[in-house]
């Protein structure tokens, strides 16, 4: 990581810059954040090197790891230096094309920016690729896209049988490519790489110790129409329709989850997935991102899920402080372990209707109360 230093140096001098230290120092002091419009944080407060602006490497979206070396632009002097795109391109194709404008504004200068990695890989692969995003006509687009509004209004109408619902993808191409961008930064950072299933490695459990069937006391069955809902949102996500989520940094919370609209109550949000591997071998992991998959009755055989090499978005999501009245407030996502098809299976689901901008908590305990959270902000 690129050392922290309170602005970054020029490359060039402006002809009438103040040659004085002082000076510089009363200019630099009345710098703050066009977007939190603070100056608090001065070793995280970037200025442009087109307009002299300044922006917290945290207030910028897509986040910022570190402090970039050389050149750096806001994102209203980036876009100026964005060709246009034609208009008349189908959804997919468009967002193929404004990949690697956009990839090599954002990546090329986070590429600087973190210290651990020689090239950042999404340089070259793009996001289609890194997330696996499948390609389609415009005609095959559009028809599924009337599908699903159908299937949408069904499950809204039955909602008073509390059946899970969908997410809502925005509808900008753009917008979804943020999304996507902010969640391959926070990836990349922590030395991960993309996975939306549960994975089997060797030397961990394998895939059959994963049975519902062994948990104690029982697991509750994801319905025929849930199980539906939930495949649906695996296709989205497949085709590039992704959760209305945005990854985003904060000074106390590190890595963070916000809604980038509003989510209605009962919406799946996201799966929990990552390497399958045993309790057992788990015990004495400092690791505080794992999660409970099985709790056997024969306690070898319980199950966690570890997201540290292979993850979503859901391991960026947050817990409460449940030692709080406030902590608790917060909730607006709950943490349901389903049997689908025999297997066991992790689901975030809102348990309100959350607004756009709001940050997503959900209780790391449950009903097991053995997570310390006290700590938590």
């Amino acid at each position: 990581m690129a050392p922290r230093t309170p602005f970054r140096k020029r490359t060039h001098a402006a002809p009438d810059a103040p040659n004085s230290a002082a000076d510089d120092l009363d200019r630099f002091d009345s710098i703050q954040c066009e977007k939190c419009r603070s100056g608090d944080c001065p070793d995280e407060l970037l200025l442009c090197d087109k307009c002299d602006r300044g922006f917290h490497i945290f207030c910028l979206r897509p986040i910022l790891v570190s402090v970039p070396k050389g050149l750096w632009f806001c994102p209203s002097c980036s876009a100026d230096k964005k060709p246009k795109r034609e208009s008349t391109l189908d959804p997919v194709s468009s967002l193929s094309l404004s990949l690697y404008i956009y990839i090599y504004i954002y990546t090329h200068t986070l590429s600087r920016s973190v210290g651990l990695f020689a090239e950042f890989p999404l340089v070259q692969t793009k996001i289609v690729d890194f997330f696996r995003i499948q390609r389609s006509s415009a005609g095959e687009e559009t028809s599924g896209c009337r599908k699903r509004k159908k299937r949408n209004g069904g499950l809204v109408m039955a909602k008073k049988k509390r059946k899970l619902l969908p997410f809502n993808p925005i509808e900008d191409p753009n917008r979804r490519l943020e999304q996507m961008a902010s969640l391959a930064t926070a990836l990349t950072a922590t030395g991960a790489v993309f996975s939306n299933e549960l994975t089997y490695r060797p030397g961990m459990a394998p895939r059959s110790a994963n049975c519902a069937r062994l948990e104690k006391g029982g697991m509750q069955v994801l319905s025929k129409e849930d199980n539906e809902t939930l495949n649906q949102c695996k296709k989205m996500m497949e085709m590039g329709e992704w959760p209305p989520l945005m990854v985003v940094y904060d000074p106390l919370e590190g890595f963070t989850v916000e809604a980038d609209r509003y989510i209605k109550d009962l919406t799946i949000v996201t799966e929990y997935v990552g390497d399958v591997d045993y309790l057992k071998n788990r015990e004495h992991d400092d690791g505080d991102s794992m999660m409970t998959l099985l709790s056997a009755t024969d306690a070898p055989k319980s199950l966690v899920i570890c997201p540290d090499q292979r993850s979503n978005i859901a391991r960026f999501i947050n817990g409460i402080n449940n030692h709080t009245r406030e902590g608790k407030k917060k909730q607006n996502l709950k943490c349901v372990r389903y049997s689908v098809d025999g297997e066991c299976r992790v689901l975030l689901i809102a348990n309100r209707d959350i607004t756009k901008g709001e940050r997503l908590y959900y209780d790391y305990n449950g009903s097991e109360q053995e997570y310390p959270t006290e700590h938590f902000v």
